[in-house]
């Protein structure tokens, strides 16, 4: 089997802060030894985009922050179930 580098969170992001500085992947990769497939994934996950009220935020926040709604919606349907078992309508009388 391979060996596979395990690289730091922050080596990612310097390594993506430079390629939007203008340093090409080809450069970088040639450079840090890493290869195109990882930098190209790193710059994807840690390219920042900003929000309309200043915030800015990258695409892996944005993917944990979909996980977790996802995570709240479908305990939010669980509850509403839940909900609906112990609590029949009352009838009218």
């Amino acid at each position: 089997m391979a060996y596979v580098p395990k690289y730091e969170e922050e080596f990612k992001k310097n390594l993506v802060a430079l390629h939007n500085n203008g340093k090409s992947q080809a450069e970088l990769c040639r450079e840090y030894g890493v290869s195109e497939s990882a930098l190209a994934k790193w710059i994807k996950n840690y390219s920042s985009v900003k929000t309309d009220d200043g915030e800015v935020i990258t695409a892996k926040q944005v993917k944990e922050l979909q996980k977790r709604n996802a995570a709240l919606e479908e305990e939010n349907l669980i509850l509403k179930k839940a909900i609906a078992i112990f609590m029949p309508h009352s009838e009218k009388g």
